[in-house]
């Protein structure tokens, strides 16, 4: 029965993405005949111009900085500089304005004494988790979309098989910053069952688009599709996301609010 399943997707040219009890995705299946649209997708991302790559990259930096800049604003911190930053990234962000954002973003919203740390407990746990759910739910856009998500536009380690969903899953990394920041205020430092789920949940967040609200995971799978359009054409834009009003980030996750 399921083999039949995957011949009808097949006969259809619809890719499958196998995934992980963590739901990061571990294997694609791709249709080899009937979708005209599959290899030359994948050759226009691996031969994609530099220009354009470092162009789109600029544009990624400069939403995440904003949103960053959004977070702080809602959390009561001073978010001025961020959309000066943000203002001053370059083509492919020579001058790494993304780390210097993020030298004023992590104390001036979780502390002086907060260090980030991939191997943290704590508040360290909890992004570590909000983080792997984002880049799963980033990862199978990117394969729904025909894209490879090693072939990244600025993460290149050959050692990373998402390097593209780890692009493209910068701007919406700080609603997960806020998140966690919202459930460290209520208490809770460890990575409990309830905020896993409230962690979770975060993919169904809507947020601001120029087709109205729509969801994360829905705004990511659109942001995907445009990338590889744009790969294919040699030029386009991204509809990257927009911050959220701060009253609408100060109750993320809290009691159902925002994520309903």
């Amino acid at each position: 029965m399921v083999e039949h399943r995957f011949h009808r997707l097949a006969e259809r040219s619809v890719p499958v993405v196998l995934c992980a009890a963590n739901h990061a995705p571990i294997a694609c299946v791709w249709p080899l005949e009937g979708h005209h649209a599959q290899g030359a997708r994948l050759n226009a991302q691996v031969g994609a111009a530099r220009p354009l790559s470092k162009r789109l990259w600029r544009d990624i930096v400069a939403a995440k900085i904003r949103m960053q800049g959004a977070v702080l604003a809602s959390a009561g911190g001073e978010a001025g500089a961020f959309d000066l930053l943000a203002r001053k990234v370059r083509s492919g962000d020579p001058d790494n304005v993304e780390a210097q954002a993020a030298r004023r973003y992590w104390q001036a919203l979780m502390g002086p004494e907060f260090r980030r740390d991939t191997g943290g407990d704590g508040v360290n746990a909890l992004l570590n988790y909000g983080y792997t759910v984002l880049r799963a739910t980033v990862a199978r856009a990117i394969c729904a979309a025909g894209l490879h998500p090693t072939i990244g536009l600025h993460h290149s380690n050959r050692g990373n098989a998402f390097a593209l969903a780890d692009d493209l899953m910068e701007p919406y990394r700080p609603l997960v910053d806020r998140l966690v920041f919202n459930l460290s205020r209520d208490g809770t430092e460890t990575v409990t069952p309830e905020a896993k789920r409230v962690l979770a949940a975060l993919s169904g967040f809507d947020l601001a688009s120029v087709q109205g609200m729509t969801p994360l995971h829905l705004h990511a799978a659109r942001l995907a599709q445009q990338l590889g359009a744009a790969f294919q054409a040699g030029k386009g834009e991204l509809d990257l996301p927009r911050a959220p009003e701060p009253l609408v980030l100060v109750g993320l996750g809290r009691e159902g609010e925002a994520l309903s």
